[in-house]
């Protein structure tokens, strides 16, 4: 028994240090804790970036970059992951994509992004869970936002 009691006494603490640490990035979010426009711009920028690489390589396409424009955030759900604060962003945005001889737009389109901030406060990484079995925890890769 005293093991049983033991695990849920480190798992209500474990809850309880996890919704301090929300309430706090939360209230620091006027102290720029809170994803900016700018910083979920950069980080969709990073995934395209990845799928364009692999595009490219696959049908020979010659991209020549993109934009995003009218990024609108529609939510930011704070959550925790792997011990740090994280945040869930959806939105939409319009992509400009550039190719040799014309230009392709793809108005509103969505985007769903999971933007980490790191223990010293300085710095954002994009995360992107690993697909996975239903039986084992998610994993995450991580990119930094520069």
């Amino acid at each position: 028994m005293k093991i049983a009691d033991q695990a849920v006494n480190n798992n209500i603490v474990r809850l309880i240090l996890t919704a301090i640490l929300l309430i706090l990035v939360t209230a620091c979010g006027s102290i720029g804790l809170l994803p900016t426009n700018e910083l979920v711009q950069k980080a969709i920028a990073l995934g395209l970036e990845q799928t364009q690489q692999k595009l490219s390589q696959q049908l020979d396409l010659d991209f020549q970059g993109f934009e995003i424009k009218r990024l609108s955030i529609t939510q930011e759900q704070p959550l925790t992951i792997e011990n740090l604060p994280a945040f869930h962003v959806r939105g939409t945005y319009d992509l400009i994509v550039k190719l040799p001889k014309r230009r392709l737009t793809q108005p509103k389109k969505p985007f769903d992004v999971y933007l980490q901030i790191q223990q010293e406060g300085k710095t954002w990484r994009l995360l992107l869970p690993e697909k996975g079995s239903k039986d084992t925890p998610s994993i995450w890769r991580s990119y930094l936002i520069q």
